[in-house]
Parts: C-alpha cells; structure tokens; sequence
C-alpha cells in the first residue's frame, strides 16, 4: 500500500479553501492508497515515511518563498517529491517568465524592478504591477499612466517588504476573452477552464481579490495547445512533471501569450471537471510506485 502525503497548508483561523483536496484524500484511498493531508511547515512529519508527497495547496508559500524552498529541498532528499524540488525553486520565482521568452516561447512582455531599480513606468499604455513571487494576485495591481503616483507607492512598500516587481502591459484581449488555463497531468492535457479578468480598475493592490471569477470550462484551441506545449517543453533539464498549469491570455495580435506558469501548486479545478478525479488518481498512484 503506497504512502502518499498531499501537501497543503494550516489557513487557521479560517478554512481551507482546496475544496478537490478532501476529494482527492478520499479518492486515493478508495483505490488502495495511504494518503494523508499534510501541512508542509509541520515540524513533526517524517517525510521519509511516504513514498510520495505530492504539493497540492500550499497557498501561503508565496509570502515564505525562502522558507517553502527550502523545504521542498529537505522534502525532495527525503522521498519523492511532484513536483520536484529544483522545478519548485525555479518556478516559484516569475523570472522565469524571461527564460521562456528566450527559449522562443510567446510570453506576457514582462520587465523587472528590483529593489534599487528606479520606478522605471510606462507613461503610454495601461499595465500591470505584481510581486515575482505571488499568488491570487497578491499585491497587483492595474494602472493607466495617469496613477503613476499609485503605482510608485506600490513599488515602494514592495520594495520595502524585499520584493522584485514585475511591470507587464495590461493585456486588454482578457476582458474579452478571459485567461484560460490549461492543466496538465501526467504528462498529458487532463482539461481546461476559463475565467475573467481578475484586477478591475481602482482595486488597491493590497486589497484582497476574488482569484477566480466566472470560472467554466474551457475547451483549448489549437493554438492554445501549442503554445502550453511550448511553454513545457522550455522547463529547464525538461524534469519530469507530474502536473502543470499553463495560464494564457490573448496578445495584441489575437494569438495566445503565456501569463503564467504554475508547476508549484496550481489549483486543480477537480469540482468543475469532475470526470479528471480518475485519471489523477491514476497519475499520482503511478508515481507513488515509481
């Protein structure tokens, strides 16, 4: 009987939010497996004792980023860890959304203002500010060059509190065709889905913000699917990948851009595609057998 540890995080005083994570729990255990709900910062576990241990919702790592890596590398020495530890630390940190770009992959232009840099901001079109390490949208922001005072206080507490900035155009093809994020496991496309902007004009970027609204499924395009195989197949040492979320949003030219690569924790979406339990199960028991 596989051991497996899905990895998540302590949201006390307030519920967790990973509504597929009892699902999965239960599912995994339906189908012979062990498999327990860990918190990643417990102290007391001995990761040793799975034969897995798969991250699924550590959703305060983005405010640890340090100490989340840091884990996954003590977890990653002691059994498996999906994804793995070196996929972890380079994707917990958005520069990598530079290396794709080099690597030939259609990316969100994206530049970097890391504490020190001037407050180097577009005065012509309307863009974006957010944290390299961030999560539903924390700390962003959008702005028009007319609040480049707004925008400059952002980057000042971001640069106060450590944190790199990332300034990207505002891609205006999501207010009409949404950001559409195709998930990946097992190494093959499971199912997509679709949701509207998220960062309405005004909204402080401090205050909290709904990280999925009009979420539906979505039935990839052609190129969409192309371009999520790109953005892949660009991973360094191309590691092997027991899950991935590729988040798309369209460009000035109509085509799909990567917005976002999530190899961490992306949110599987189970409640909206409930016919993909079954082949993650699958996955993740293949995986724990390895």
């Amino acid at each position: 009987m596989p051991r497996i540890a899905l990895v998540t995080y302590d949201p006390r005083p307030e519920p967790s939010k990973d509504a597929d994570l009892p699902v999965l729990v239960a599912a995994l255990r339906e189908a012979g497996a062990d498999a327990q709900a860990v918190f990643w910062d417990d102290g007391d576990v001995d990761w040793a004792g799975y034969d897995l241990a798969v991250i699924r919702s550590t959703w305060d790592y983005s405010w640890r980023a340090a100490e989340f890596v840091a884990w996954a590398q003590r977890c990653g020495k002691a059994t498996r860890l999906a994804n793995p530890a070196e996929v972890v630390r380079w994707n917990t940190d958005k520069r990598y959304l530079g290396e794709l770009a080099e690597a030939g992959v259609p990316v969100v232009p994206t530049r970097y203002l890391a504490p020190g840099d001037p407050a180097d901001l577009p005065d012509d079109h309307e863009y974006v500010v957010k944290p390299t390490s961030g999560a539903g949208a924390r700390y962003a922001a959008r702005y028009t060059p007319g609040q480049h005072e707004s925008a400059v206080r952002q980057l000042e507490r971001m640069h106060a509190e450590g944190l790199t900035a990332m300034v990207q155009p505002y891609m205006r093809g999501i207010d009409a065709a949404g950001e559409r994020a195709l998930q990946f496991f097992g190494g093959r496309l499971l199912h997509a889905s679709r949701k509207r902007a998220v960062l309405a004009p005004g909204t402080a970027f401090d205050a909290a913000k709904v990280a999925h609204p009009g979420l539906e499924p979505w039935t990839p395009t052609p190129a969409e699917h192309a371009v999520a195989e790109r953005a892949l197949a660009a991973v360094p040492d191309a590691p092997e990948l027991l899950y991935a979320r590729v988040d798309l949003v369209d460009g000035e030219d109509g085509q799909p851009r990567v917005m976002e690569l999530e190899l961490v924790e992306p949110n599987l979406f189970l409640f909206l595609h409930p016919g993909s339990l079954r082949p993650v199960v699958e996955a993740v028991l293949a995986a724990a057998r390895r």
